[in-house]
């Protein structure tokens, strides 16, 4: 986009709720908002935050599934220039410390309840102020917890007493803010034991959005359903924000269902949507499919060859896109071309976004490598990440000296420039769309009083494409079983985090060390096979 114009997500919004003022802009859970009434409810809620003493720069927190109030939030933020950072709803209570600890945040906007989590009690457990007068000792630069919802603790405001503080506000607009002001903490998940907070500008998510909606071909009037969780950046960037850039309306759910998914793109008669091989395969595979007849004609995938075909076929996307990218990029690096070739989109092929650098180097020797040979997938350019919060260290291991973002990810590349990801090199794996770092689930397993060493890989599962298997050895003395470890890990560790398998050793030495004495993953994970009678579904 040679004549891009850099801008802050609340200048957008402007443009969109003057352009296409009485125009749908989202529609969630049966709730509708005009791209009007959607501004004017980002500007109460800001004012309500400008009156609580959140300005630019302020970190704030936001812990619920995907909802109006999760977007007005998040825009009312930018709009200030507060720094968003969204709490992942699948935390455990010492992962969501954690994450308001390390975030710096300074006000928390959660929901009382979703999917039947008490999140009040979770906040009283690692909170207790919260039920008498902000802070509290363990999170001191907390002061404002604002509920949705009718559990309100004493130390809280309900969102009723948001909107009443912000009308008597009379702070003017709008707000000083830059398009490289960091619009969004999000934490991912890496090789290190604790996640890390990838900082992004305004116009870091704002550009890539508008790209990638070029890419599949999004535009004013199109109806998109994406059911991505909007505490990653798929669901800001790659689903609000390109609805935004676009005037497109966005369809969502508070959490993907199949059959939901299903009958809200077959009603509302939506064009595009989006997902990865999990949800794709839980519709495609659900008894009421072929109910449903869709009108899809656009929309971005991450998926193998196979899913991509069937939901070409069986959904009607003809002109799906393949996406490939991490959240220290924005997170799109490369997306098909919706009017690109057929079969290279199936197959997995991608362009690089414009004004964007991609090099494959070889991981031993720093060599660059050319069409047709692996590498390591490096990006240079503006969709790069600002750096992990408060992570010098980390931050310099992943962007080199020359501005080069190392993505510990492989891939090839074509005589015409497309980019194809074909493995992590790294080993982070996928479960149902969620990245999990072993070392994450090490870490916590290393905890329990009767484990000594603690190896965690992923699986093949028909359904979440990947599932966590720990092999465990025992203190000297300690016995267990392995049902105990998997209830113990699913008491202290997020769902998708939490072994589903685990089998007791009493060496690495015959699976396979290094020479540094590190357990080979590989030669872990094709035991595993073998243990847990997955062999029938190991990938090719």
């Amino acid at each position: 986009m040679a004549d891009w114009k850099k801008q802050t997500l609340g200048e957008f919004l402007a443009t969109a709720a003057t352009t296409y003022a009485q125009q749908e802009a989202l529609v969630i859970a049966g709730r509708r908002l005009t791209w009007a009434e959607l501004r004017d409810n980002v500007r109460e809620v800001a004012q309500g935050m400008r009156a609580l003493g959140i300005s630019r720069g302020n970190h704030v927190a936001v812990c619920m599934g995907n909802s109006l109030e999760w977007v007005i939030f998040f825009y009312a933020a930018a709009s200030i220039g507060a720094v968003t950072v969204p709490v992942n709803t699948r935390f455990k209570a010492e992962e969501m410390l954690y994450c308001l600890k390390q975030a710096d945040v300074k006000l928390l906007f959660i929901t009382d309840r979703f999917l039947k989590i008490d999140f009040i009690d979770m906040l009283r457990g690692i909170c207790p102020a919260v039920d008498r007068k902000l802070p509290d000792p363990g999170l001191p630069l907390l002061h404002t917890v604002v509920v949705l919802g009718k559990d309100v603790p004493a130390g809280a405001l309900a969102f009723a007493d948001l909107l009443s503080k912000g009308a008597t506000h009379g702070e003017p607009w709008p707000p000083d803010v830059h398009p490289d002001n960091v619009l969004l903490m999000q934490f991912t998940s890496g090789t290190t034991s604790y996640p890390k907070g990838v900082m992004l500008s305004h116009d870091n998510m704002l550009r890539n959005a508008a790209h990638v909606a070029a890419r599949f071909h999004l535009k004013a009037g199109d109806r998109y359903y994406s059911a991505r969780p909007f505490y990653h950046v798929a669901g800001t960037t790659l689903s609000l924000l390109a609805a935004l850039t676009t005037g497109a309306c966005l369809f969502s759910s508070p959490s993907f269902e199949p059959e939901e998914a299903l009958a809200t793109m077959w009603s509302e008669e939506c064009t595009h949507t989006s997902g990865n091989d999990t949800m794709f395969l839980m519709m495609l595979n659900h008894p009421n499919f072929e109910q449903y007849p869709l009108k899809l004609r656009n929309g971005w995938v991450s998926c193998g060859p196979e899913v991509s075909r069937k939901v070409v076929e069986r959904m009607g996307m003809k002109g799906l896109v393949q996406a490939y990218g991490l959240s220290e990029a924005s997170p799109n690096v490369c997306m098909s071309r919706h009017d690109d070739d057929l079969e290279k989109r199936i197959a997995g092929w991608a362009h690089i976004l414009d004004d964007v650098e991609v090099r494959l180097v070889d991981a031993e020797t720093g060599a660059v490598m050319p069409a047709g040979q692996s590498g390591e997938i490096q990006v240079r350019g503006w969709s790069v990440m600002q750096g992990y919060y408060k992570m010098p260290e980390q931050t310099a291991k992943t962007i080199d000296a020359e501005g080069w973002l190392h993505t510990g990810d492989l891939g090839v590349m074509d005589e015409d420039g497309r980019l194809k990801f074909m493995t992590r090199i790294k080993d982070v794996f996928r479960v149902g769309g969620e990245n999990v770092a072993p070392a994450e689930v090490e870490d916590v397993l290393h905890k329990h009083p009767k484990i000594k060493q603690a190896q965690v890989i992923g699986v093949p599962d028909p359904r979440l494409v990947e599932v966590p298997a720990a092999y465990i050895i025992l203190m000297e003395g300690a016995t267990a079983t392995p049902g105990e470890i998997i209830a113990w890990g699913k008491e202290r560790l997020a769902n998708f985090r939490a072994p589903r398998y685990v089998q007791i050793v009493d060496s690495f030495e015959k699976i396979g060390m290094t020479g540094s004495s590190k357990v080979q993953k590989n030669k872990l994970r094709a035991q595993a096979l073998i243990d847990f009678g997955l062999e029938e579904m190991k990938k090719t």
